[in-house]
């Protein structure tokens, strides 16, 4: 290809605009609405029918065309919902008597209503709370092979029944196992796998077998050899009971749903003879139990099995089982197996309250037992405390009273209250009565419950756990509100009195809240100088941490004006006490948190700023070499939500200010310089907006500051992506404010920085080619020199000729194009240089169009410039060419044929030439797109009709398409 002379085409930029603008058509709407129905009318030939002839009842209703979803809105119906009842009959056929019968146990259970705290809420408290260190042991019955089923082919009843007592015989005489010297978790994990032996012996049908490990599981909840643990044990046990009472009640339903499915509420008529002799089979098994705990406990278990049985079976079998928990000598062993039997009678007889009421007398009448003598000497035995020994009662007494209480009418409540009054010093019950009753009673009578913890004594139960249940009532329930000051400071002289920094803490956390949320911060000030002056000494605030932190929660929920916030005099001192960096900068970001989510106006208040600034940099300085880059993002954001929260309006000297110590404080997160940069640039634009004419000096003054903030802040970036946009970014807006000096130090920086960008970068963790990235830098750098005026002592078109001249050397792919697009996408830059009027400038900046004034000696510098970038493409393209780069060589072709299309002079022969021969080279070996090639030619032909344009034709007529091959 010979060289070719460049021309720019002359463009009239406000005529183009005219001509792309859309014509404007009259639209009679008449009955026409975007959202009314359509109505499709399908006119085609019905297939068979002859030749000639159409059928004229096809109608929207028998086309194929789809309904339109709008008008569908419009008649109420909705094709989810459609879809969804479709289904419905085809999922109510699929499901089996099983799934029916989990159906109507959940229903059952949904009896107490959402508003009953269930056991599984309950579960796991118990467990993380009463935990123990000491060693832990598990007898376990070794049953012989007897326990198997009989075979079928063993037809007398006699000899069946004999066979099944012996069973049991041998379950309760049979060589036993003892596991010793287990670890909590290794108790868990043991009974866990005796959990999934009972499963397994069920699903194997061997019914026996499962029956032994039950009565087994059972056996030990009469041991209290570490009685701490022993609220705990009960919960892991009862799991196993839970399990065999489901599977026990889910094979006698299976057994009613043959051949017809069992009603919901089904009664015993409703129960086949085979499933009720199943049933009473299992009740005669668990009677023959010899022992009285594991038969109280394994038919309790099946209690709701009693359906299947009599109408009134569960209605007589509690109160007996209720009488039999008397004979229990060990009065915790006692408790528990009471909270075992009301929470099996509130889940299968809600409506039964007196076998309840029953089982908490008789709980009162039993807690007698704890001053005798054989329970002292075993709490000497196992160096347990009274104290402590009452709390492990307190999961039982809660559960007992909650299902009391549980939408009882106020009356049985008062009764009850009366009741622990009577009986006197009993904290251990009021504790539990404060807890089990609705905040909203205890709450109502805050005062009374005062006066009733005041007359208990100190030794047998601590007044501060009395008052932490309290509060945790009237935290939930407003008390009247003459009475708040009062509970409060009537609570407080006990909370503030006691020594132990544990004990404090779990107590002062609750109150917390109820001051938070009735008083002001006067009497939240003095709640946080108090906890500050007990938790202080010894460090004791490093063993309360998790509590402490509860605290900081409760003030936050409360208060959301930070200026009130940070005037509290403790707060920031309260702050102090998290001196664990993990927990320092866990409280510090649910702070900043908050902050954002709350603060919706700006603020400039000098107490907030500080006060977030000091949380702000202790977030700061958690980041270290080994922070992640997940946790970096994640307080970048938190710090960056603050920075935008700041505003002091016209003051822009004070806020550019705030930016430097920003800066200053937070240089090791990036994503936070970048912020400041931003901030600082759009303080640049709102100054000189806001002062336009008046205060020039002054406005020129604080810009080249900004200016002078950016350029020393954008080389401390590690990213050089970030590096590079930024400059252009502030070069740009010094370049806005008519800072050219500053503009052209921006800019000339990007330009310099350009040899450092490396070949690949990494992208969420994976390595990727840099090119793209570059390459959009690069145009975005281009457009802004179209406005950028020469230096007077550079050149002419000194920066363009320095970018290209650091793409000349940059160390491209070898196998890729990027050099040859930059040099492609430098020539619209150059032609539109070469106009007389600029396709857009800045207002009070003079740009190269007026500096020059289309200047010939500019023009030809413009035009020596472009010919040498058509020359380095076209060599470029030889050289595709000699690579067998077929596709490439289209591609980079068809580009510089639509560059000359709308920025050449295409009168100009060797262009006009250059031109054709480039749309031969692209669809040489038909790798352009046909769709494309095809508009391409008509816009050609087009745009040769129009009258300045003419020149056009006889090239389009050399342009020819040319099929792949």
């Amino acid at each position: 290809m010979a060289a070719v002379q460049w021309r720019s085409s002359g463009r009239s930029y406000d005529a183009e605009l005219q001509r792309c603008r859309p014509e404007f058509a009259p639209v009679e709407f008449g009955d026409y609405h975007p959202l009314k129905a359509i109505t499709v009318t399908d006119s085609k030939t019905r297939r068979g029918a002859r030749k000639g002839s159409t059928s004229s009842s096809c109608s929207s209703s028998s086309s194929s065309v789809p309904p339109d979803p709008l008008s569908s809105l419009m008649d109420g119906t909705d094709p989810l919902s459609m879809f969804a009842a479709a289904e419905t009959p085809a999922i109510t056929h699929s499901v089996s008597a099983g799934d029916l019968g989990r159906k109507k146990r959940e229903k059952e259970e949904e009896a107490v209503g959402a508003d009953f705290e269930p056991w599984s809420l309950r579960r796991g408290e118990i467990l993380a709370r009463f935990t123990t260190t000491e060693k832990l042991s598990i007898n376990l019955f070794m049953g012989s092979d007897r326990g198997k089923d009989p075979s079928p082919g063993s037809s007398a009843v006699s000899e069946k029944v004999r066979t099944r007592l012996e069973e049991l015989d041998d379950l309760e005489e049979g060589s036993q196992r003892e596991l010793l010297n287990l670890s909590q978790q290794d108790y868990a994990n043991r009974i866990e796998e005796l959990n999934q032996s009972l499963k397994e012996a069920w699903s194997s049908d061997q019914k026996v077998k499962a029956l032994k490990i039950v009565i087994q599981c059972s056996k030990l909840l009469s041991d209290t050899s570490v009685i701490q643990f022993y609220p705990s044990k009960f919960v892991l046990i009862t799991d196993i009971l839970d399990t065999f009472g489901r599977l026990v009640f889910d094979r006698i339903w299976t057994m009613c749903s043959d051949p017809r499915t069992l009603p919901e509420s089904f009664t015993v008529d409703d129960v086949n003879d085979t499933a009720k002799e199943t049933c009473l089979n299992w009740f005669f098994k668990i009677a023959s139990i010899r022992e009285l705990l594991p038969r109280l406990y394994v038919e309790a278990a099946i209690l709701k099995c009693n359906r299947f049985l009599n109408k009134s079976g569960i209605q007589e079998t509690l109160p007996r089982l209720t009488a039999m928990i008397r004979g229990i000598g060990d009065p915790l062993v006692a408790a528990y197996a009471r909270a075992y039997l009301c929470r099996v009678g509130i889940e299968v007889a809600p409506q039964l309250k007196d076998s309840l009421n029953r089982n908490f007398f008789d709980l009162l009448g039993s807690l007698r037992q704890i001053s005798s003598e054989s329970v002292q000497n075993q709490l000497v035995l196992q160096r347990v405390e009274v104290p402590e020994y009452l709390t492990l009662y307190s999961p039982a007494i809660n559960w007992i009273l909650q299902c009391i209480a549980y939408r009882a009418p106020e009356p049985l409540l008062m009764e009850m209250m009366e009741r622990c009054k009577k009986l006197g010093n009993n904290a251990l019950l009021l504790n539990s009565v404060m807890r089990a009753f609705r905040a909203e009673f205890v709450a109502a009578r805050a005062t009374d419950f005062i006066g009733m913890i005041k007359d208990c004594d100190e030794a047998g139960f601590p007044k501060h756990l009395l008052f932490g249940s309290l509060g945790r009532s009237v935290a939930c329930a407003d008390p009247p509100e003459p009475e708040r000051l009062t509970i409060l400071n009537e609570a407080w002289k006990v909370v503030t009195k006691v020594r132990s920094p544990q004990d404090y803490i779990n107590c002062a956390e609750i109150w917390v809240e109820f001051t938070c949320r009735h008083f002001t911060k006067r009497e939240v000030n003095t709640v946080l100088a108090d906890i500050i002056k007990h938790m202080t000494p010894d460090r004791a605030f490093e063993d309360a941490y998790p509590q402490l932190q509860s605290v900081i929660r409760k003030v936050l929920t409360y208060f959301h004006d930070f200026s009130v916030l940070f005037s509290m005099e403790r707060f920031l001192p309260f702050l102090d006490m998290f001196q664990k960096d993990s927990v320092r900068v866990e409280v510090c970001r649910s702070i900043m948190e908050v902050f954002i989510k709350h603060q919706v106006e700006p603020t400039r208040d000098p107490v907030i700023l500080n006060a977030m600034l000091h949380i702000c940099k202790t977030m700061h300085d958690s980041v270290n070499a080994l922070t992640l880059e997940d946790e970096k993002r994640s307080l970048s954001l938190l710090i960056i939500g603050f920075i935008r929260m700041v505003s002091f309006g016209r003051d822009f000297e004070q806020q550019l200010s705030f930016c430097v110590e920003a800066r200053a404080s937070f240089c090791n997160l990036e994503a936070v310089l970048v912020q400041l940069i931003h901030t600082v640039n759009t303080l640049a634009m709102e100054t000189s907006s806001v002062m336009r004419g008046s205060h020039s000096r002054k406005t020129a003054a604080f810009v080249r500051a900004c200016a002078a903030y950016s350029f020393i802040t954008v080389p401390s970036l590690s990213s050089i992506f970030s590096r590079l946009s930024l400059y252009l970014l502030s070069g740009q807006v010094a370049l806005a404010n008519q800072c050219l000096s500053q503009a052209d130090a921006f800019l000339k920086a990007a330009v310099s920085l350009l040899p450092e960008v490396p070949r690949s970068i990494s992208v969420e963790g994976k390595l990727r080619s840099s090119e793209s990235f570059l390459l959009d830098f690069i145009n975005n750098f281009l457009s802004t020199l179209l406005v950028v005026p020469d230096h007077p002592e550079h050149g002419v078109l000194y920066l363009v000729r320095g970018l290209l001249n650091m793409v000349q050397d940059y160390t491209w792919e070898e196998s890729g194009d990027a050099k040859v697009r930059v040099y492609i996408s430098a020539l619209p830059l150059l032609a539109a240089m070469s106009q007389e009027t600029y396709l857009y400038s800045i207002p009070k900046v003079d740009s190269n169009e007026t500096l020059y004034g289309g200047d010939p000696k500019f023009l030809s510098e413009i035009n020596k410039l472009c010919e040498t970038l058509i020359g380095q493409v076209l060599d470029h393209l030889k050289t595709l060419g000699r690579d067998e780069s077929a596709r490439r060589q289209a591609a980079m072709a068809f580009s510089l044929f639509g560059v000359l299309l709308a920025h050449g002079d295409l009168r100009n022969n060797k262009l006009s030439q250059l031109f054709v021969n480039l749309w031969n080279l692209s669809h040489k070996h038909g790798h352009c797109e046909t769709r494309v090639s095809v508009r391409t030619l008509e816009f050609l032909k087009h745009q040769s009709q129009q009258a300045d344009m003419s020149h056009l034709s006889e090239a389009v007529q050399r342009l020819a398409l040319q099929t792949r091959t």
